[in-house]
């Protein structure tokens, strides 16, 4: 097949994932409905996990396209982070059963390489939140803005995956959040 790519990829095992769930779809039935070889699929993607890791670099990319649109640079701080997170999460809204199987998956015991690297893209995101908003922050009020930001993106997405996705109460929520912690 020579349309393989890490697209292709994710959006069949999405497919897949909506009806088996995350854990229980297989490399296998993946390489079966693409109609390709194992070792095709591992050219693209080393791990299941690296699925997971192209759904959220794909919120990411989202994210960062809110930060081009035209009211977006007229918005104050707290806006422009209450518009990034909402996109990032607006993003996986579509895929928010097979997200929480994702966090569940990469929190097992047993996966300690997977919890490392949810570390990496949580630091990830973040940062990119930071140059999407426009931080000009330096030295110790930077290392505070990052704290303070990972805590409250981890809150917002803490809460989306409890309370579901409904974008009104998404938002009275993140407007809450914000205005507590941004100055």
């Amino acid at each position: 097949m020579s349309q393989l790519n890490k697209d292709t990829l994710l959006d069949s095992a999405l497919g897949l994932a909506s009806n088996k769930g995350w854990e229980a779809f297989t490399m296998s039935q993946l390489a079966e409905r693409l109609d390709v070889s194992l070792t095709e699929i591992y050219q693209l993607v080393k791990q299941k996990d690296d699925l997971a890791e192209a759904l959220f670099d794909r919120a990411d990319l989202n994210m960062l396209a809110t930060s081009h649109q035209d009211d977006f640079q007229q918005a104050s701080p707290q806006q422009k982070l209450q518009q990034l997170m909402s996109s990032w999460l607006n993003t996986l809204t579509p895929y928010r059963p097979m997200v929480r199987q994702m966090f569940g998956y990469k929190l097992e015991p047993g996966h300690l390489h997977l919890q490392a690297l949810g570390l990496l893209r949580i630091s990830r995101t973040v940062q990119w939140m930071l140059h999407a908003s426009d931080t000009t922050l330096t030295g110790l009020h930077r290392i505070k803005e990052e704290i303070i930001l990972t805590q409250l993106y981890l809150a917002a997405v803490t809460y989306w995956i409890v309370r579901g996705p409904n974008e009104q109460a998404l938002q009275k929520f993140l407007n809450r959040l914000l205005a507590r912690y941004i100055t």
